[in-house]
């Protein structure tokens, strides 16, 4: 069996769910071809169902996606909301997260390829003076310039590496939830849970879960009340908006990296090819026109 992402699980489940099955059941019947849906079917029961999820797939591919089916689903049963709907809303949530991830590195793709081929060349530029006839290697491996050349050299791709990684970290670090603060409390809204109470009540569900705290739905619901505009669209509105900013930033960061990656060529890469590619094959060459005399 292959596990399904998180988000074909939950819009699973919510069909079954509609169709009338008991929670534990339809947990069951997705684990037959779901092999982290069965885990949570053997591990919980009935009423402990957001526990088993997090115990089951804390190990699991996408650990934060099903963090946030736990606490969704803490979320509904807690306030007597629809667990069906709440699924199908949260699934369609988690497919435009996978989504934006996919973007991210179809985005990251060019860069990295880049990175890779810049990092190569003081590799390649070792070899070369062994293509044109000069001993680079036995100058690198036998005197003291060409150990000093070694170790600068390779010191400088190192980091160069580590410099090129931390770029393309940061450039791929984002909200892994983004709006989900906003999601969860239109859901307990939309089960009659009043506004404070539902506050609560998601800050408790976000903590269980691990996730990070989300404090974006008091002022949306500050709004609300003051225009007299249902709270739970609002809330729906800004999480929307949420996602769309996370996904905005994370662009502009990727654009921004194709220029970020020119300070380790520059400083490390292009001195690491001279120190490993150039230097060794000029002391070889001067080395062998002393000889020569």
């Amino acid at each position: 069996m292959t596990a399904s992402t998180p988000a074909v699980a939950v819009l699973r489940l919510s069909v079954l769910l509609e169709a009338g099955l008991p929670p534990l059941t339809a947990w069951r019947q997705l684990g037959a071809t779901d092999p982290v849906a069965a885990r949570v079917a053997e591990v919980g029961g009935a009423d402990r169902l957001p526990a088993a999820i997090l115990e089951a797939t804390r190990d699991a591919a996408a650990a934060s996606d099903w963090a946030c089916v736990a606490a969704a689903w803490r979320v509904a049963t807690d306030a007597g909301a629809p667990l069906a709907a709440t699924l199908a809303r949260l699934g369609e949530v988690l497919v435009a997260t996978d989504d934006a991830r996919r973007e991210v590195e179809i985005a990251l793709a060019g860069p990295l390829a880049t990175s890779r081929v810049v990092l190569a060349l003081p590799v390649l530029g070792l070899f070369g003076g062994a293509l044109l006839g000069v001993d680079t290697l036995g100058v690198l491996a036998t005197t003291p310039p060409g150990w000093f050349c070694l170790v600068a050299g390779g010191g400088l791709l190192l980091v160069a590496r580590r410099w090129t990684r931390r770029l393309v970290a940061r450039a791929r670090e984002a909200d892994p939830t983004p709006g989900l603060g906003c999601e969860l409390v239109a859901v307990a809204v939309s089960g009659g849970a009043p506004a404070s109470a539902a506050l609560d009540r998601v800050a408790e569900a976000l903590a269980e879960a691990g996730l990070p705290r989300d404090d974006t739905a008091a002022p949306a619901i500050a709004f609300a009340q003051r225009a007299g505009v249902p709270v739970a669209a609002l809330l729906r509105a800004e999480a929307r908006e949420a996602r769309r900013e996370a996904q905005a930033d994370v662009r502009m960061r990727i654009a921004a990296l194709g220029t970020r990656l020119l300070l380790p060529l520059g400083l490390c890469v292009l001195p690491a090819f001279v120190a490993l590619g150039v230097a060794p094959l000029l002391l070889a060459m001067i080395g062998s026109t002393l000889a020569a005399l």
